[in-house]
């Protein structure tokens, strides 16, 4: 079965996940922008989510992490919870 791990930041609307974004390709590090700005418990953490198998994130997150760039950030990608950065540190197949 395929498992995943991968860190997010979690923002309330597209504007703000874009300006992070720019703001990590420019060099500031994810984890220390997730501990900043991300409302998820994660964030505390750097936006460390350990590591998953697909279905147990929402399908819009599980299609990134699951097909997606691994180290690249990807993103705004919209849930029910808000707009994500997300970027995958591993997955095997």
């Amino acid at each position: 079965m395929a498992k995943a791990s991968a860190r997010h930041i979690l923002v309330p609307s597209e504007v703000d996940c874009n300006t992070l974004k720019k703001q990590i390709e420019g060099g500031e590090d994810f984890a220390e922008v997730a501990k900043q700005h991300s409302q998820c418990p994660s964030g505390a953490q750097g936006g460390g989510l350990g590591e998953f198998t697909p279905g147990q994130m929402v399908k819009e997150f599980d299609e990134v992490v699951f097909s997606g760039e691994i180290g690249k950030v990807h993103g705004p990608v919209k849930t029910q919870f808000g707009y994500h950065l997300i970027e995958i540190t591993n997955r095997t197949d």
